[in-house]
């Protein structure tokens, strides 16, 4: 089970950046919504271990990141059916075998390796120095409902995005 988890895991970060070589397929809001909503937990929890030894000790994160990572789970369950289908939509790959080996996964293994994938992608990818504005900006959020919360990113996504481009990482957001 642990090859079978370290084989996957590696589908899975390989699966974005080949489907980059073409066209990557866009993520409507909701899409990305349900992938946002889904992920939340495993990002908070990320953010929170990466961000452990730069914060001080009466940081949100280091108080509460824990317990709002919880409290999002409770939206997990719900945000599945809408987030495996944008997962699987982005990570479209032209090797076959990849394909198949992420659409035939039970749901409880693909989610256990989107939530490691979510998790550790935060620790790699989030600068040190970042950490208190991420804090800060997590503290802001953190009393609206997940779902609020998802919805959110996606619109400050669009907002954001420069020169007509639409994506945050790797991920594409359709036009309106």
């Amino acid at each position: 089970m642990r090859r079978f988890t370290a084989i996957a895991a590696a589908v899975l970060a390989a699966a974005p950046g080949m489907a980059q070589a073409a066209e990557s397929p866009c993520l409507t809001p909701a899409e990305f919504t349900s992938l946002a909503t889904y992920a939340l937990p495993s990002v908070i929890t990320g953010t929170t271990q990466r961000c452990s030894t730069a914060l001080g000790p009466d940081a949100f994160l280091r108080r509460n990141g824990d317990r709002l990572a919880a409290s999002y789970s409770a939206g997990k369950a719900s945000a599945w059916p809408g987030a495996k289908a944008a997962f699987l939509k982005i990570s479209t790959s032209s090797n076959a075998d990849a394909n198949s080996l992420i659409r035939g996964m039970p749901d409880t293994s693909l989610q256990q390796m989107l939530d490691a994938a979510m998790a550790g992608m935060v620790g790699q990818k989030l600068p040190v120095e970042r950490c208190p504005i991420v804090d800060s900006l997590v503290r802001l959020l953190a009393p609206l409902p997940p779902q609020n919360t998802a919805e959110l990113i996606a619109l400050a996504v669009g907002l954001g995005s420069k020169a007509g481009e639409r994506k945050m990482g790797a991920i594409n957001l359709c036009k309106a």
